[in-house]
């Protein structure tokens, strides 16, 4: 594609950037048969090959408008499109940089600022989500019922973190919300370590990985969660430090965590304090997915060891942040095949569901209209439960359907606990 960048960017690390993507692209409109926004609205200008056009226009200074702001805010940026492009168009990339653009050239109504304003200022902040939660269960009889599917009365008693015994060692990214909404699924991580000898060790100081601000128009303050994991996952890391323990990973159980972690390095690569730093974190960040892929004999043997094998069905949804932001795909549907599981087959499996961070709450009708049909792909082989591998992911699907929904590593905990999946 052939660009011509107006002059307030043209020459910046951001210009060069987005020029090379948009070059890369040659509007062959492969992305317009997996985008699920184009699918439901039927607008070239809601497909990634329109929206494509449209940041072309806004970075080479043509008049910014709201429309563009509109179409650009109904992008789920599931980054379906990158898998499916034959040019390796980095679309999502892209978006974070045209976004940005538009946000400073377009004024938002009153109540959608406000909006994203409270999101940005109380989702990343988990002890003020923490409280905010508290006040949502206690008010959850005067709540509709839609909302009190999503505010559990009570939380499921956890169990104690096990202690740190093994020579093996990795972090754990505890993220805002996932703590408050279902503990289990990181300490149920740490038992299935714990059973294949290695130590799970969490950075009190570490929070939100950013993404939620960065994508909410609040780029610096995403910038700024991430500096601040850095800070308290390098103390863990350093390797200056001889007498620190190696660690061999970060481990991540929320994909859209995940993705962002480990784009770190990119998005911080022009910071002369923490690029060199940001780079090292993102080597280190892996899908839970990813590290028990590594560890298959071990793993076979502690669940022949547990004797545990079940024949549950399941259907598992594939988070878009983990088959296209990561690019993992069937690691986890190999790993519960190994257990012993029966997984449905889906269709569509590479849409959608809808929640995409805050989209669920930002686009409320699209949304939905993803989750119906989606739920409706997940259940149509009856379904014992539904798994998944990122908390929006969810609670999303959680709003949507009387199957139990659970993160797919709690599932695998309770195998190798020899206890019955309840």
């Amino acid at each position: 594609m052939q660009t011509k960048l107006a002059d307030f960017i043209k020459n910046t690390p951001e210009g060069q950037e987005a020029d090379a993507i948009l070059r890369s692209c040659v509007h062959c409109g492969f992305c317009l048969a997996t985008c699920p926004t184009y699918q439901l609205l039927g607008d070239e200008l809601d497909s990634p090959r329109g929206r494509i056009y449209l940041m072309k226009q806004v970075l080479e200074g043509y008049p910014v408008t709201q429309k563009t702001q509109h179409h650009l805010d109904q992008c789920l940026t599931c980054r379906a499109c990158e898998t499916t492009c034959p040019s390796g168009v980095r679309y999502g990339r892209l978006l974070d940089i045209g976004r940005s653009v538009i946000h400073k050239n377009v004024k938002r109504g009153i109540r959608e600022s406000g909006i994203r304003y409270l999101l940005n200022k109380t989702l990343p902040h988990r002890y003020l989500f923490k409280s905010l939660f508290k006040m949502g269960q206690f008010c959850r009889p005067l709540l509709p019922a839609k909302l009190k599917k999503l505010v559990p009365s009570r939380i499921q008693s956890i169990r104690e973190w096990p202690v740190k015994k093994h020579r093996r060692a990795m972090l754990i990214l505890d993220g805002c919300v996932q703590p408050e909404l279902s503990p289990n699924i990181n300490i149920a991580t740490a038992y299935v370590l714990d059973k294949l000898g290695i130590s799970l060790i969490k950075a009190e100081k570490a929070g939100c990985c950013g993404a939620l601000s960065y994508h909410l128009d609040a780029q610096q303050d995403g910038m700024n969660y991430m500096r601040r994991n850095i800070d308290a996952w390098w103390s863990f890391i350093d390797n200056d430090k001889k007498d620190a323990q190696p660690i061999e990973a970060i481990a991540i159980t929320a994909s859209g965590c995940g993705v962002t972690v480990k784009e770190y390095g990119h998005l911080l690569r022009h910071d002369p304090v923490y690029a060199e730093k940001a780079a090292q974190i993102s080597a280190l960040a892996k899908d839970i997915s990813e590290i028990l892929a590594t560890e298959t004999d071990n793993l076979i043997a502690h669940l022949e060891k547990s004797g545990s094998r079940h024949k549950m069905k399941l259907a598992f949804h594939s988070p878009c942040t983990l088959q296209h932001g990561m690019q993992i795909r069937g690691v986890i549907e190999k790993i519960l095949g190994i257990a012993g599981f029966t997984l449905c087959s889906v269709k569509d499996a590479h849409l959608c569901c809808g929640s995409a961070g805050t989209y669920s709450i930002l686009q409320p009708k699209l949304s939905q209209q993803l989750l119906k049909e989606k739920i409706m792909n997940l259940s149509v082989e009856k379904p014992d439960q539904l798994i998944t591998a990122n908390i929006g992911c969810l609670m999303h699907l959680k709003s949507g359907t009387s199957l139990p929904v659970r993160h797919w590593i709690e599932i695998l905990d309770e195998i190798l606990s020899n206890d019955s999946p309840k």
